[in-house]
This record gives structure tokens, sequence and C-alpha cells, in this order.
């Protein structure tokens, strides 16, 4: 879904804006707010800024972080809540509480409907996300180079998905 949103943007964007009001600009602000772009999209800053959040994720860096945070699917989270990666919330209807979670803590892991959507949140999340900007950044270098997208370089830039750090960017390569 990601690469066909992305070959759509790329064609979009090598055309003229699309007039006010029309369906291709109502679908372009719609996919801005997806990816939460709020620029003003006639601008190149913003055109680039959505274009480096529409775009695919190793399928292998996907697949080793599922299976480090899940415990290669054997994990409490990915059993009782469809949570692959596992994503906290602070909404408590949304989630689980840990079983370790520290005293002074007041998250909980999301519960999901599905495997899918917690993929699907994982993606969102890598794309939107402040603390992943390093990912997106090191990902748009490759392509400005025409490199393929390589999921052990890219791991670089999920410093901040755990609080381990260099460490947890070390096991998932």
């Amino acid at each position: 879904r990601i690469r066909q949103q992305r070959a759509w943007l790329q064609q979009r964007l090598a055309k003229a804006f699309p007039e006010t009001g029309s369906l291709a600009e109502q679908q372009l602000r719609q996919l801005a707010n997806d990816y939460r772009i709020n620029g003003d999209l006639r601008k190149l800053f913003w055109q680039q800024k959505l274009l480096r959040r529409v775009d695919e994720v190793p399928v292998a860096l996907v697949l080793a972080q599922a299976a480090n945070e899940s415990g290669w699917g054997t994990s409490r989270f990915v059993q009782q809540a469809n949570n692959l990666f596992g994503h906290w919330t602070y909404q408590g209807h949304r989630g689980m509480v840990p079983l370790q979670r520290d005293k002074d803590k007041t998250h909980r892991v999301r519960i999901f409907t599905t495997l899918r959507a917690s993929v699907q949140a994982y993606l969102k999340n890598l794309n939107t996300g402040s603390a992943y900007k390093y990912l997106r950044q090191l990902r748009a270098m490759r392509r400005d180079n025409n490199q393929p997208l390589i999921g052990e370089q890219l791991a670089a830039g999920l410093i901040q998905y755990s609080e381990r750090g260099e460490e947890y960017v070390e096991e998932i390569r």
C-alpha cells in the first residue's frame, strides 16, 4: 500500500499542483494528513517532507523488529493483544498493563484487533514519529543516491525505539 501511495505521490508531484477543490487536491491533502504533514503542499519543502514520509520500510527490518519485540511470537502481548512491536498507549481502555511495569509508570501495551493493525501502526509510527526522523533521513539519502533500502543500515534510525538505544540497534541488526 505504501509503495502504491508513493508511486501515486511521485506522479502527482511531477505535475502542476492540482486545482483547488479538485479530487486530486483532496487526495493529496488526505495523504498529507495521514502522514501528519500540515504545511503548504504548494511549496517544495512540504512536498519533499511528505515524500520522505510516504516510503517503505524494508521487510527485513520489519521482520527483525517483530521477531525481537514479540519474542518470536511467544510474548503475552502478541498472543493476547496482537501487538507485534511493543507499542505503548496511555489510553487505558486500549491497553494491557505490563506485568513488570515500574510502579511510577502509567503506560500500557496497546491492544490491536488484528496483527495487520499492529503492522500498520508500526509503519505509521516509523513514517511519522519524531523519534524516527533520522531513519527517514537515512532512507531518503539512500533513495537520493539510487541505493537499495537495506534494513541493517536503516536500523541505525531506531536508536530511540528502545530505552536500550545502541544495544537495541545492534540486536536488530
